[in-house]
This record gives C-alpha cells, sequence and structure tokens, in this order.
C-alpha cells in the first residue's frame, strides 16, 4: 500500500508500507512524533497506528517558552 505524508509547509513523502506505523514514517523524513501530530481525515491519530490511510498531515507543534 502507498502512503503519502504532507508536512505542512514542507515537502510529501511518499511510502510503500506493509505494517510500518506513522512513527516509523516519520523517522523516516528525520521527525519525531514529539514534536508533530499526525492527521487523518483532519483528526490526530496515534504515532504507534499502523498507517492504513492514503494520505496523512503532518503538522509542527508550537513550541514557546
Amino acid at each position: 500500500m502507498r502512503v503519502t505524508l504532507d508536512v505542512v509547509g514542507e515537502a510529501s513523502h511518499e511510502f510503500e508500507v506493509t505494517d510500518e506505523t506513522y512513527a516509523d514514517l516519520l523517522a523516516e523524513v528525520g521527525l519525531s512524533s514529539h514534536e508533530v501530530s499526525v492527521l487523518v481525515d483532519g483528526r490526530p491519530v496515534p504515532e504507534d497506528q499502523r498507517a492504513t490511510a492514503d494520505e496523512a498531515r503532518v503538522v509542527r507543534l508550537v513550541r514557546g517558552g
């Protein structure tokens, strides 16, 4: 199955997946689940969920201090 991760404000990445999780895909593009949220159909999904949607959006979380 092919999954596209659309990193908002950056690039899109396509993956052929079998049983990878969203955390696995984030690691492939150098992102951590601690700094982003993955959205499928506009709703957040757990990073340990298997990547089964055709497309997911990745949004960076705002940090401040």
